[in-house]
């Protein structure tokens, strides 16, 4: 399996939609409205803004060539957090792009970075061993898991 980070600049706006909508994407995520492809360019566009501050770092995620998600390290409010949003065909994957962008936390200086999961979300054993912090929190109206993590 090749997977490949690539800007988002790289990829149709009609693929983000596509993957965006997906039923078993958007019950783990904030709920918004469904995306078309004028709402899926301006979220491309503040993306490509985050990506180009300081200590971000955002990218679509390529499986042998077939948009599979996307992550990020994005600022959200005070702090750093990863982001890992990866279409259902290819959940397993998830760990190892997490152990990539924990290179990319260290690569771009973070001594600590969070990871927030929605309540739908199960506990997850591999990130509360390594955690430093583990708490409920609430954001945007949902309950969200926080794992803080120090970045060695």
């Amino acid at each position: 399996m090749n997977i490949e980070y690539v800007m988002f600049s790289e990829i149709k706006a009609v693929d983000f939609v596509t993957l965006l909508n997906k039923h078993k994407i958007r019950e783990h995520l904030i709920q918004h409205e469904l995306f078309d492809t004028y709402t899926v360019n301006a979220w491309v566009k503040t993306k490509l803004e985050m990506d180009s501050s300081p200590g971000c770092k955002i990218r679509a995620i390529l499986i042998n060539d077939q948009l599979a998600g996307w992550c990020g390290i994005q600022l959200e409010g005070k702090e750093y957090e990863l982001a890992i949003i990866i279409d259902d065909r290819f959940w397993g994957i998830g760990k190892t792009i997490f152990y990539e962008m924990m290179c990319w936390a260290k690569e771009l200086g973070h001594e600590r970075i969070s990871i927030h999961f929605l309540d739908s979300r199960p506990d997850y054993k591999f990130l509360r061993k390594i955690a430093t912090n583990v708490y409920k929190r609430e954001l945007h109206g949902r309950t969200f898991t926080t794992y803080q993590l120090a970045i060695t």
